[in-house]
């Protein structure tokens, strides 16, 4: 099978296109034949290295896909071969105490696709049947590979952490990128009366306003001053905040008193400032998230499937051409996912 890959961490110029050996489903999986996959801010972490994180060597990266059921492993019973699916990449073991209870994002052997084991950016997969889904019939390929990880964890931060309630308001920094850009629109579809989005891009504000914010900041200002202003002083509910040392101060400023700062990463790096006195005296509550549950996945995946979500693709790479996918989000320019086409 044809694969983008690397032989050992490091820059751009460690990606490879070439052949790799042709992947079976082992018992209980399902193989498919991936036509899109989709870029992730992960796909540069796992390229240069993540502390604590070994891969066994070459590895395939990618988390995200969309394709064709290609073959059923031992034990097996459907989707049929042919049937277009989408990935699920958060794999859990299914038996601790977190999955037990449907907290499979918390399972004690949580991994994601392509970080931990060999990923997308190859024209075979080879998954867990539990991960494998129908594709929304209403998505093109590169739209079904779209909104997996980053959509997923956008509503899992949003509609589980931090229950966001009809007529709250929200702050969401950077947008531009695949979960913010999915949690703008979740917010609006939890309810949210006001949503305000940051991005040093003054084409990406004028985008965001198009797909509903209220108010677009320019990063580089003042952020939290300015939401305070926008908000008479009173500031948001909820923060979403995956950006981390750059906006950290901002979040606990803008945040309202009793409001929730939910992070689930850390792009600029994982050790802001802080300012401890903001979250005991506004009586803050600071939530993690990371990915999502089997149920959250369900009800995300019918909301996709209803039209009430719409994967943002932002450009279109030919497998062999991945590089570019990788430079395009290292750029930080784009809005929306950027999609890798595999197959036809």
């Amino acid at each position: 099978m044809r694969a983008l890959f690397f032989t050992g961490h490091g820059g751009f110029d460690a990606l490879q296109y070439g052949d790799r050996p042709d992947l079976t489903a082992g018992p209980g999986e399902i193989l498919v034949r991936v036509r899109a996959a989709a870029m992730n801010r992960l796909d540069l972490f796992v390229l240069a290295g993540i502390p604590g994180v070994p891969i066994a060597l070459p590895h395939v990266p990618g988390a995200d896909g969309a394709g064709v059921v290609e073959a059923l492993g031992a034990g097996v019973r459907g989707p049929a071969p042919g049937t277009r699916v989408v990935i699920q990449p958060g794999l859990s073991c299914g038996a601790c105490e977190f999955c037990r209870a449907g907290q499979q994002s918390l399972c004690i052997s949580f991994r994601i696709l392509g970080e931990h084991l060999s990923g997308t950016f190859a024209e075979l997969v080879a998954v867990p049947a539990a991960n494998v889904y129908p594709a929304p019939a209403g998505l093109t390929d590169e739209q079904a590979a779209a909104f997996p990880l980053a959509a997923l964890t956008a509503w899992r931060l949003l509609v589980t952490r931090a229950a966001l309630r009809p007529g709250e308001t929200v702050l969401i920094h950077g947008i531009g990128g695949g979960v913010s850009t999915f949690a703008l629109q979740i917010a609006k579809l939890c309810g949210a009366s006001r949503v305000i989005v940051t991005s040093s891009s003054e084409e990406k504000r004028k985008r965001a306003l198009e797909m509903g914010a209220d108010d677009a900041l320019d990063s580089k200002d003042d952020v939290g001053k300015r939401v305070r202003e926008l908000t008479k002083k009173r500031g948001v509910d909820v923060v979403v905040d995956s950006v981390g040392a750059a906006t950290w101060k901002h979040s606990l400023v803008a945040a309202a008193k009793g409001g929730r700062i939910v992070t689930p990463g850390a792009t600029s790096g994982p050790n802001p400032e802080e300012e401890i006195r903001h979250i005991f005296w506004k009586q803050l509550s600071i939530l993690g998230s990371t990915m999502g549950t089997d149920a959250e996945f369900a009800a995300l995946l019918a909301a996709v499937s209803a039209g009430r979500i719409v994967p943002v693709v932002d450009s279109v790479v030919p497998l062999a051409e991945g590089r570019k996918a990788y430079e395009r989000m290292q750029s930080s320019q784009g809005l929306g996912k950027i999609v890798v086409r595999v197959s036809a």
